[in-house]
């Protein structure tokens, strides 16, 4: 089996790297030329229709994706070319060429309001641009009638890349004070659970017959167990830091309300994710959040 991965630098990209490699080949590109030519930037439209006729995987796996949230509301057409348009462009070679496309999206397609976990049909209300383009991106996945697994998370971070334990542990070395957001709730997403699941779920969907993998396509919730504020999850990143031994300055955390925190983009205050059609279906059982958030602290430091 030939497996393409499409962002293999970015956070979930980088363990889909590692945890794809059992299933079959695994040719992983990023936007920049490789040794034999192939170029796996999804907003050249010429170079991933060369990349697909070259490679002629069985499974594409799309880990690209613009995620500068605030970003966005400035830089739209650059946030709807990769998040939806490149999405669409790619959703039509897959389906001309019957590849199965996996791709990742994101709880702020819905409104992000009330308390309950959002399930995968819930409405879809975006509440600023980067969501807009995420969910027009997963409307041209329905559309083009590829065979398509869409992951849904929230609260993405790991080892590699840009992330709130990264930003939280750099500001606690020199500040004593912060003030962090507490009406926001979600569940920090390991980007190497996102892997291992993604990797789970491939192994699974390829021991189905023909009209049983048809029943696996499209969208999922995958988070861990649990959930928590980023002024909650803040506090755990120090508790945890310290027990690693780490020496910080932070001495006093203040919740505060996202109103006093304004942003260009709007936040969701509920992004918590109803992960039970992903575990049921693929038989899979989701660990606590606060296990893979240790783990990272532990790598980092």
């Amino acid at each position: 089996m030939k497996i393409l991965l499409l962002g293999k630098n970015g956070q979930v990209g980088w363990e889909l790297q590692r945890a794809l490699q059992p299933l079959g080949e695994v040719i992983a590109l990023d936007r920049s030329i490789n040794g034999d030519g192939l170029c796996g930037d999804i907003a050249n439209f010429p170079a991933i229709e060369h990349v697909l006729k070259q490679i002629q995987p069985d499974i594409v796996v799309n880990a690209t994706a613009y995620t500068a949230v605030d970003k966005a509301e400035s830089e739209q057409d650059q946030a709807d070319l990769i998040n939806h348009k490149a999405v669409a462009h790619l959703a039509q070679l897959c389906q001309k060429q019957n590849v199965l496309l996996v791709h990742y999206s994101t709880d702020y397609v819905f409104e992000g309001v009330g308390i309950t976990p959002w399930v995968e049909d819930a409405p879809k209300q975006p509440v600023n641009y980067y969501g807009q383009t995420k969910y027009e991106g997963e409307i041209a996945l329905e559309k083009s009638q590829v065979r398509f697994i869409n992951f849904r998370t929230c609260w993405v971070y790991g080892t590699h890349g840009h992330n709130f334990i990264k930003t939280m542990l750099k500001l606690a070395e020199s500040k004593t004070e912060l003030s962090i957001i507490q009406d926001q709730v979600g569940v920090p997403t390991g980007a190497a659970l996102i892997a291992d699941v993604t990797a789970q779920a491939l192994r699974y969907y390829t021991l189905q017959n023909f009209d049983q993998q048809k029943k696996l396509h499209g969208h999922y919730h995958l988070a861990p167990a649990g959930e928590t504020t980023w002024y909650d999850y803040a506090n755990y990143i120090f508790e945890q830091a310290r027990q690693s031994g780490a020496t910080l300055a932070i001495q006093t955390v203040n919740p505060i309300a996202t109103s006093a925190y304004p942003t260009p983009a709007s936040r969701p205050l509920n992004s918590r994710l109803d992960t039970q059609k992903l575990q049921q279906t693929f038989k899979l059982h989701l660990p606590v959040w606060q296990q893979g958030v240790a783990q990272v602290i532990n790598e980092i430091l």
